[in-house]
C-alpha cells in the first residue's frame, strides 16, 4: 500500500498526515498507526499503545554531526573509510547489536562480517538466544498472530509480561480481539498466566499459576508427564515446582480440550536456570500437544526488528547469532562466539556495534575491554556506547525516517512508511559505504 498523506499549511509548517505506519518499538511491530506530522515533529501517533506513543512523540532530529572521528566531527565518508581500516586490519572483529535497524541494513553487516572475517552476533544472544538454539534442536509449531487473533481459545503466557512489555498485543491478537472463531474475542478465550511473580499481565488471566522461582523445567516436564497420562508423585511435583499437582493437572485437562492452543513465552523463562533447556521443554510439549489437538508456541520477542536479525543471519549464515566467519564458512557456538563472551574474555580487537548499547547493559569486563578497543557505532541516538567510538555515527531513525523491512515477532515481513525525512544518513547507507571500502581493501590485501 502507497503511502497516504496530506498537506495543509499551518503556523509551524506543513501539517502531513502518514496512514498506515508502522511502530518498530517491540516486536508487534503494529503497522495501523497513523500519525499526524509537523515539519519535523510527530504531534499526534493514533492506535499506538503508550510504548508507541513515546517512541513517534519523544522522537527529535538529533542536531548534531553524522559522524564523528575520536570525537571531532568529520565527514561521513571520511568515517566509512576509517571504520573499513578498522575491520579490515583486524584479527578478529566482531559486530554486534542488529535488533533496531532495518533488515536491509542487517544483510549488508553480515556481509561486512564476512568480508573482514570476524564474528556477526544480535541482540538474540542476550534474551532469547535460548530459543534460537532450541528451534534448531527441536524445531518449532508455528503460526502467525493473525491465526492466534482467529483461532486461539486457551492463550498460555509463560515468563512474559505483555501487559507491560506488548500493551496492545492482548487487544490485537491473544485476548481481546475478535476473529474468524473467536467472534466474542475475550468470552472465546481462557488465558493461562504461568511466572514466578504476579504481573500486571495477572489480572487479564483466567488462570494464574505461581512457580517456584528457577523451577520451570521441572514444571515443563511435569505437563509432558501429564500430556502423556503419566502418574506422578504430588508431593514430589509441589516440592519440585512449586504449584500442586491437582492444579497442573487442571491445566492439561484444559489443553486437551482447546480447539487451537497457544503457548507464548517470554525471557521469565530463556534466561532462568535451564535456559535453553527450558525452551526445548516447551517446544517438545507444544509438539506432544499435537496428538491431542492443535497447538502452537511462539516467543515474544521484545526489539522492534530483533525477530528480523535473527531470519537475516541465518538465511545467510544458517544460523541465528553468535557466528564465526573467521575461517570462510559459518561455526556457530554460543558462549564461545558471543558478543558479552567474546569482550568479557578480550579476545576481540576490533567492534562495530549497530544500533545497540553494550556499554550500558554489558558486564563490567565486557565493557572494560570493548572501552580498550577500536570499535565504530551507529546509532540515532547518543549513548554511552557512541561516545567511547573511534568512529560514531548518527544515523536517521528506521520507521521514523527510513523506510524499509522488518520482521514481526511471528516472522511475517512488514514494511515501513517513515513520518519525515532526516538530514542523517541510513544505517544501510553508512554499512553499504563500509562494505565498498572492506572489498576494496581486502581484495588488495590479498
Amino acid at each position: 500500500m502507497a503511502q497516504a498523506s496530506t498537506a495543509t499549511p499551518t503556523e509551524t509548517g506543513q501539517l502531513k498526515i502518514v496512514e498506515d505506519a508502522t511502530c518498530t518499538f517491540c516486536g508487534c511491530v503494529c503497522d495501523d498507526i497513523t500519525l499526524k506530522v509537523e515539519g519535523e515533529a510527530i504531534v499526534e501517533a493514533k492506535n499506538a499503545c503508550v510504548l508507541g506513543k513515546a517512541w513517534f512523540l519523544n522522537h527529535e532530529p538529533e542536531h548534531r554531526p553524522s559522524c564523528l572521528i575520536d570525537g571531532k566531527p568529520a565527514s561521513v565518508e571520511d568515517g566509512v573509510r576509517r571504520a573499513a581500516e578498522i575491520l579490515t586490519q583486524a584479527k578478529y572483529p566482531i559486530t554486534y547489536g542488529l535488533s533496531d535497524t532495518t533488515s536491509e541494513a542487517q544483510r549488508v553487516a553480515v556481509s561486512i562480517t564476512d568480508w573482514a572475517g570476524g564474528i556477526v552476533d544480535t541482540t538474540t544472544s542476550v534474551c532469547h538466544g535460548p530459543s534460537g538454539m532450541a528451534f534448531q534442536g527441536v524445531g518449532e509449531v508455528t503460526c502467525t498472530l493473525g491465526e492466534i487473533k482467529n483461532r486461539g481459545d486457551l492463550i498460555i503466557f509463560w515468563g512474559s509480561n505483555p501487559a507491560e512489555s506488548h500493551p496492545r498485543h492482548f487487544t490485537k491478537y491473544s485476548l481481546m480481539a475478535k476473529g474468524l472463531f473467536t467472534p466474542r474475542g475475550r468470552k472465546d478465550r481462557t488465558c493461562v498466566l504461568i511466572d514466578v511473580r504476579k504481573t500486571k499481565s495477572a489480572k487479564a488471566a483466567d488462570v494464574f499459576l505461581r512457580v517456584k522461582p528457577r523451577s520451570d523445567f521441572e514444571a515443563l516436564w511435569t505437563l509432558r508427564a501429564l500430556a502423556r497420562d503419566i502418574e506422578l508423585d504430588p508431593v514430589q511435583v509441589e516440592a519440585d515446582t512449586g504449584v500442586p499437582l491437582a492444579d497442573w493437572q487442571d491445566l492439561m485437562n484444559r489443553m486437551k480440550q482447546a480447539r487451537f492452543g497457544v503457548i507464548l513465552f517470554g525471557m521469565g523463562l530463556t534466561m532462568t536456570r535451564g535456559k535453553h533447556l527450558n525452551t526445548t521443554a516447551l517446544l517438545a510439549l507444544a509438539r506432544d500437544m499435537n496428538r491431542h489437538t492443535r497447538f502452537v508456541c511462539k516467543p515474544m520477542r521484545g526489539h522492534g526488528n530483533v525477530t528480523g536479525a535473527d531470519n537475516v543471519v541465518t538465511w545467510q549464515t544458517g544460523y541465528p547469532f553468535g557466528v564465526n566467519l573467521g575461517r570462510g564458512y559459518p561455526r556457530f557456538n554460543p558462549g564461545e562466539y558471543t558478543t558479552s563472551d567474546v569482550l568479557a574474555r578480550g579476545e576481540a580487537d576490533a567492534a562495530m556495534i549497530i544500533a545497540s548499547d553494550p556499554m550500558a547493559n554489558f558486564s563490567e569486563a565486557a565493557r572494560r575491554h570493548l572501552k580498550s578497543i577500536p570499535y565504530i557505532a551507529l546509532d540515532p541516538k547518543e549513548t554511552p556506547t557512541t561516545r567511547h567510538a573511534a568512529v560514531a555515527f548518527c544515523t536517521a531513525a528506521y520507521g521514523i525516517n527510513v523506510p524499509g523491512t522488518v520482521y514481526r515477532m511471528d516472522d511475517v515481513p512488514i514494511p515501513l512508511r517513515p513520518a519525515f525525512d532526516s538530514p542523517h544518513p541510513s544505517d544501510q547507507e553508512v554499512l553499504e559505504g563500509i562494505e565498498r571500502h572492506v572489498r576494496e581493501m581486502t581484495q588488495v590485501a590479498n
